[in-house]
């Protein structure tokens, strides 16, 4: 079962956030959720040093027999034991990351989906179907139609019922992933990639979903993460395209079958 990835940090003086991790028979990828700059996160860990031990926790759940849910709640409530009793685990910013689980047993595929990093499966028919968890996009939509003189921010709803959810010391994250299953006799590849890596679909228009996958599993992750940096650096200013960062840590991870 051949797997690639690839990964590029979005500030190479910064730790990358993203973690990506392969097994026999399956995959993890994790979009860390950063803090504003000088926003206290309530953690003297950091968010990289988060989704690092969370992804080897996901890893190793990958190889049992457990649901993903079952997985992916076990794995948060072991991080919040890691983070002791000196984190406030009560702070809005402290330490998460979005999800992606694929696990490949038997004649199956199931899959699990976290906030806003994208799964891609590519079909029998050769169709390519997008699996994501749309509640972000969706809430900064709503907020951006308010009336009110003030902007809110979307921040605050993170991990609160009604908002969105991610991966950080709350195990209910993993009663509101997309779960779902497929038979592998449809599947003839996927691909898997944190939100700095969609960029050309969700930022640029330089892409549709079908051109995103067919370059990442044509010419390999590492060309997807390419066309993103070219389409940034040719806006390096946001003027054209208004996004957070400039630059975002981007990871991709491809599988098609042997």
């Amino acid at each position: 079962m051949p797997f690639l990835l690839a990964t590029d940090p979005g500030d190479p003086d910064q730790a990358n956030e993203d973690v990506a991790a392969l097994t026999t028979n399956g995959a993890v990828l994790l979009d860390g959720a950063s803090a504003p700059t000088g926003v206290e996160i309530g953690c003297a860990h950091g968010v990289a040093w988060h989704t690092r031990r969370l992804a080897g926790l996901l890893l190793a759940g990958l190889l049992g027999t457990n649901s993903l849910r079952t997985v992916l709640a076990q794995a948060i409530t072991t991080m919040a034991e890691l983070h002791g009793p000196a984190c406030d685990r009560t702070n809005q910013e402290f330490p998460s990351a979005t999800v992606i689980l694929v696990r490949l047993t038997g004649e199956q595929l199931d899959y699990l989906v976290l906030s806003d990093s994208v799964l891609l499966i590519r079909h029998a028919n050769g169709t390519v179907s997008t699996i994501a968890d749309t509640r972000l996009d969706d809430l900064k939509t709503e907020l951006g139609r308010e009336r009110s003189g003030a902007k809110r921010s979307v921040r605050p709803l993170r991990n609160t019922p009604g908002g969105f959810w991610t991966a950080g010391v709350d195990a209910r994250a993993a009663d509101e992933a997309l779960t779902g299953s497929l038979p592998l006799s449809d599947v003839t590849g996927f691909a898997a990639m944190t939100d700095g890596a969609t960029r050309g679909v969700e930022v640029f228009g330089s892409q549709t979903w079908q051109d995103c996958y067919r370059m990442a599993s044509q010419d390999g992750p590492g060309a997807l993460i390419d066309h993103v940096r070219d389409q940034e650096h040719r806006d390096a200013q946001g003027q054209r395209y208004q996004r957070a960062k400039s630059h975002d840590d981007a990871t991709v991870i491809t599988w098609t079958p042997a």
